[in-house]
């Protein structure tokens, strides 16, 4: 397991969004300068999508270099192309259409007016994950730089729900997902063993909707109850919290700030 989990609590979501989206910003044209190319996978959501808008809005935007940088995506609503519900249509509302990327570098999850039902869609996206991953990766998906994950209410990410078999999948790195509590119900999501192959993952949580999912994912819940206790990284692991979804956290974890 990778080291304690890095607590960052903003005063509110915007500053939140905007702190974070300078950070990922850091992290592409670091990768870029080391390696020539950087890899990241998106979130969707309020928080993953507000993201997005702040780094379309930040004047340091041009410092990456958008046509060598490789996009996935985290989990996918199994829905048709388009959808104003999927997560690949959201990011391209917030940011994807106004920057000029590879599109051979985008990889949106399939949608479900494709040739694939869920379980299918999923093997493709597992495929596609392989067939990008190179020897010094050791294993089946890329060595990601920045896994960004929303966090939900009940502790999901992705399309990990408390006690549903995908969070309990430990050799797929993608899954099928049917019968989601949170419409719409089915979908495709990486799995745990592929999110832990990022250097880095990001967990993103704002407001006080999320004060108790945060509490229970950073006080040693297991992951099978607490999807989100069980999403690190390689090497960090960073909460980004405003302080409504860090209300409720343990004094020692985060201990209040002295007015």
């Amino acid at each position: 397991m990778s080291a304690a989990p890095q607590l960052v609590v903003h005063r509110d979501k915007e500053l939140m969004a905007q702190a974070a989206a300078a950070r990922l910003i850091t992290k592409i044209v670091d990768a870029q300068a080391a390696r020539g190319y950087a890899s990241v996978v998106l979130t969707g959501g309020r928080n993953g999508n507000g993201l997005l808008a702040a780094l379309n809005a930040a004047p340091a935007r041009d410092a990456i270099d958008w046509g060598r940088l490789d996009l996935w995506w985290g989990d996918e609503r199994f829905l048709p192309d388009g959808d104003p519900e999927r997560n690949y249509t959201q990011a391209r509302e917030a940011l994807l259409d106004a920057v000029p990327l590879d599109p051979a570098r985008v990889h949106p999850m399939p949608a479900s007016d494709g040739p694939y039902e869920a379980d299918a869609a999923a093997e493709a996206y597992a495929a596609e994950l392989a067939a990008a991953a190179g020897p010094e990766d050791h294993g089946p998906v890329p060595t990601f730089d920045v896994l960004m994950l929303g966090v939900g209410p009940d502790t999901h990410v992705a399309s990990l729900f408390p006690e549903l078999p995908a969070v309990r999948e430990t050799e797929r790195t993608v899954v099928g997902v049917r019968g989601a509590p949170k419409p719409p119900p089915t979908r495709v999501t990486l799995t745990l063993p592929a999110i832990r192959a990022a250097r880095e993952v990001w967990l993103l949580a704002a407001g006080e909707d999320k004060a108790k999912a945060a509490a229970i994912a950073l006080s040693g819940a297991g992951e099978i109850q607490a999807p989100a206790a069980g999403a690190y990284g390689r090497s960090r692991t960073l909460w980004l919290l405003d302080s409504a979804a860090a209300s409720q956290l343990p004094p020692e974890l985060y201990p209040p700030a002295v007015a």
